[in-house]
């Protein structure tokens, strides 16, 4: 899929998504409270109403996305917090 235009709050959710699960595998201490984000996140995600439109209809958008918010990360290098 060439590089969609996805909108900023669904960008936001899933790098949010990704910083999460990246502190859940990495901490023992406070789980259920990133496991619980990790839901809320979860149904952001599933419920955008971006994949109701055509170019978010097709399976391969959503992998697009998780693609291009991995590379824009490792772009940054940054290391992750929750607040």
């Amino acid at each position: 899929m060439p590089h969609a235009a996805f909108p900023p709050d669904l960008v936001q959710a899933q790098r949010d998504w990704n910083r999460t699960y990246a502190l859940l595998a990495e901490h023992q201490l406070h789980t259920t409270a990133l496991r619980r984000r990790l839901l809320e996140l979860s149904l952001r995600l599933v419920r955008h109403p971006f994949w109701a439109t055509e170019q978010g209809r097709s399976p391969a958008a959503r992998v697009e996305l998780r693609r291009q918010v991995r590379a824009q990360e490792k772009e940054g290098g940054d290391r992750w917090s929750i607040a």
